[in-house]
């Protein structure tokens, strides 16, 4: 009988240990666990310097309905300027924007503004089929056009090349620049590779750049 008794304490006493402190040790462990995670997320983020303010503007998109840089507000978004006949660089940048539209269309904290240097031919009509063509799905992703004037000062203001030239193929030369720009309005970028200054500007028209703009636009849609 005592040993019955025995085994019958040991019993209890395992019991309620495990009632009162398994419990304890597995939050400990998941506590440990989301700690080193956050440790491993904070030393894989990469530092996105901040370029500067990005320049206003206003602008009529492929629905006809005026957009300014205050509709992207709260968003991350990119900006090119593109021409929708140009037969160089363009389509190549065009397949790449839908690539990322493909992986970041459905989140609205995404957004795109693709301003061509063509007004004259680039009417909102015209951008709305071109939209179309490309399979534009986003609500976000507009088609801007306005004056040339106003689009070349802002190219400028940006610092990304345009120019009209009659040798270029389509008539007009431009750079094949994105530019990533945070839900503040500012410029963001990645550093060189080994160099602690700024690319200011991804390659639109490389796998690389555009693989760039996938982490980092992931990156600031987070923060």
């Amino acid at each position: 009988m005592k040993k019955n008794y025995s085994y019958i304490w040991i019993s209890l006493i395992v019991l309620i240990f495990g009632i009162y402190f398994v419990p304890k040790i597995v939050a400990r462990f998941k506590t440990a666990s989301v700690v080193e995670s956050d440790r491993l997320n904070v030393a894989n983020r990469r530092e996105l310097k901040e370029i500067g303010k990005a320049p206003a503007f206003s602008f009529t998109n492929q629905d006809n309905k005026t957009i300014t840089n205050a509709d992207y507000e709260g968003k991350v978004h990119l900006v090119e300027f593109f021409f929708s006949t140009c037969p160089t660089i363009c389509p190549v940048m065009n397949e790449n924007m839908v690539k990322l539209q493909g992986e970041f269309g459905k989140d609205d904290r995404f957004a795109i503004a693709s301003i061509t240097i063509d007004p004259e031919t680039d009417t909102p009509e015209h951008l709305k089929e071109h939209a179309k063509f490309l399979k534009v799905t986003m609500k976000n992703w507009h088609f801007l056009t306005g004056s040339e004037d106003a689009i070349f000062a802002l190219a400028k203001k940006f610092n990304m090349y345009v120019g009209k030239n009659d040798d270029a193929p389509g008539g007009f030369e431009h750079s094949g620049l994105f530019a990533l720009i945070d839900k503040k309005g500012k410029i963001r970028s990645r550093n060189m590779e080994n160099m602690d200054y700024p690319i200011i500007y991804y390659d639109g028209t490389t796998e690389e750049g555009v693989q760039m703009l996938r982490e980092d636009i992931q990156q600031l849609i987070k923060e």
